[in-house]
Order: C-alpha cells, then structure tokens, then sequence
C-alpha cells in the first residue's frame, strides 16, 4: 500500500490579484447597471446625467450598496425584508458582507459580481475598507435591533448608511481625500437622502419592528415604543414632519454648496437627485396624517421636472447659502467610543 504524498506549498495555485476578481469590466459594469434600473429609478435617472466614467462607477458603487442592503434584510433588490431570524443569523449576514468586501477591495473573486464590481470601482477611486466599514455599520446597528434614543443617534445611522455613500461617490467623481469640506457636503446629501426616507418609511418600518424616529421625540408626545405608527395616532405623528423636513432640508441646501464646487455635468446629476429625494420628504410633509396610507412616490413627469430644475441651478450655479453657519462636518456623525 503506498503511502499519500504530502502536500507541498509548491503544488498549491494561488489566485492572482486582480482588481474585480478576475471579471471583465464590461460585465460588471452591466450587471451594475441591472441592479440600479432595478433598484431605484431615481438613483437610475440622475446617474445618466455623469459622463459615461462617472456614470459607469456610480453604478458598480449602487450595486454593491444594493446587494449589501439586500444580505443584511435578506431580500431580494429592496423588495419587503425577508425572515430575519435571531440577532444570530442577522450578524452572520453582516459578518458574511464584511468579509465579501474585503476580499473584494484584496482584489480577490468573490463570486458575486456586485462585490467584485465593487472592487474594481475602489481600484480605480481610491476607496478604503475604512469607507466600506462606515457603512456596513448602519446594517451591523440594524442586526442588533438598535434604535436611536435621540437626535444625534438618528444622524450617526444616517451617516452609516447614507452619509458614508455619499463621501464615496464624491471619490467616485473626483473629488480628492484631502477637500474635506467638499466631502462634508456629500456627506450632507447623504443624510439627506435617508432622513426623507425616514420619513416616507415611517409605518412601513414599524411593522419590520424598526424605528428610526428618536425616541426623545416620541417621548414628548407621550408614547411609548411602537405607539408612533398606529392608526389613531397618524395626525399627532405628522405634527413631527416639520421637524424632520426641516432636518432634511438643512441638509440637502448643505449638499448644494458642496455641489457646487463639481464639474458641470456631475453637479447637474447631485442637484437632480437631491430635487428628487427633497420632493419625498416634502410630500410626506404635504400629505399630514394621509403620508402613510400609500407609499410616496415621485412619478416620472415630476422626475422630469425636478431633472429640468436641476440643470438651470447647475448651470447658474449660485446655491442659496444656510441661514445658520455650517458648524459641523462628517466626522461629527461617525460614532464615538462605546455608542
């Protein structure tokens, strides 16, 4: 009987780094661009506003957003969240998405082209894992169960999942690591973005047992958790809208300062999107207590619109400067020690 000859480290075929995981770009860049057609015709519309570079990086970036967010609810491209399972399996999904990324940005296959897409796009603009962990933290906040017990909670979720997409895609259109105040502003557009989804999803989350309003706010009407989304209180929950909006568009007229500072096009493509997502939130507003009987949407003529508006602020040029100085900047919304 002969004996098994051991293995030597010159039998084993390492795989070579490649930025993309081996994949062709031409591939990658079709799947991404699949999953936002799919995924969000708002974020669609503004991304053919870029030059076809922009364009093209925006997407790889979308879709490793979208297939992030889809692991960590366990849905299917932003469809109604799956079984979550215990605080277990919801971990597992945010570990396995840590992991899938950083194989990625080691330029390593993953076998999911939105992961591999993402590591070519931070091949080519400089992304960090850093970055990629600022993130996947709002879906690590989301596994635990967390909810914000105030203001400054609700703002460092939104950082996670929307603010630190925003400091990406500014990458993404060149703007240098060193222009803080530059990113800061694409910061703000982010959180934007996700307070007026805050809004919008108000009862939607209530029923996934999430919430994102603070608590302090709810408090001060006298609820307890959950109280906020039930039918017969409605009115009193859109007594907070103005609040909220208020929040958002501090914001959003933030971002613009920033946006002004872009090439033509890619201030065209932000401005267009910050029209958009603002005119959500402010329907939400418009609509008082009847905000949560139907989903808010943007329909395609009112998309068109907003497009429209957007080109002649970018091409003027002259955003409106805050009543209040900006005192703030992104780092103020990652977290701190123990939060």
């Amino acid at each position: 009987m002969s004996k098994p000859r051991p293995l030597t480290t010159s039998k084993i075929r390492h795989t070579p780094a490649r930025a993309g995981g081996g994949r062709e770009r031409h591939f990658l860049v079709q799947k991404a661009k699949a999953a936002i057609e799919e995924g969000s015709q708002s974020f669609s519309a503004a991304s053919k506003l870029f030059d076809r570079a922009t364009r093209e990086r925006a997407w790889l970036l979308y879709a490793w957003c979208r297939r992030c967010d889809d692991i960590a609810d366990n849905q299917d491209k932003g469809g109604p969240l799956g079984d979550q399972g215990d605080l277990k399996d919801a971990e597992d999904r945010v570990q396995a998405i840590r992991v899938l990324t950083r194989r990625a940005l080691e330029e390593q296959p993953t076998a999911d082209p939105a992961f591999d897409g993402f590591g070519l796009v931070a091949d080519e603009c400089g992304l960090t894992m850093d970055l990629a962990n600022d993130m996947i933290g709002g879906f690590a906040l989301d596994a635990t169960r967390w909810k914000p017990a105030n203001e400054a909670d609700m703002l460092r979720y939104c950082y996670h999942v929307a603010g630190s997409v925003g400091v990406m895609m500014a990458q993404v259109m060149g703007v240098p690591e060193d222009d803080g105040d530059t990113l800061d502003r694409a910061c703000d557009l982010g959180l934007a973005f996700q307070i007026a989804n805050i809004a919008r999803d108000i009862v939607e989350d209530a029923e996934a047992g999430r919430r994102y309003l603070p608590m302090t706010w709810l408090q001060e009407k006298g609820w307890a958790e959950g109280e906020h989304a039930l039918p017969e209180n409605r009115f009193v929950l859109a007594s907070l809208m103005p609040r909220l909006i208020a929040l958002m568009e501090k914001h959003e007229q933030a971002s613009k300062l920033g946006a002004a500072r872009l090439r033509f096009r890619q201030r065209w493509a932000v401005l267009s999107a910050a029209n958009i997502y603002g005119a959500i939130g402010r329907k939400v507003l418009s609509r008082g207590q009847k905000a949560w009987d139907k989903r808010v949407r943007v329909n395609r003529l009112e998309k068109l619109w907003h497009v429209t508006t957007a080109f002649f602020e970018a091409l003027v040029n002259r955003p409106t400067p805050l009543e209040e100085p900006i005192l703030w900047s992104r780092h103020d919304f990652r977290p701190v020690a123990g939060w």
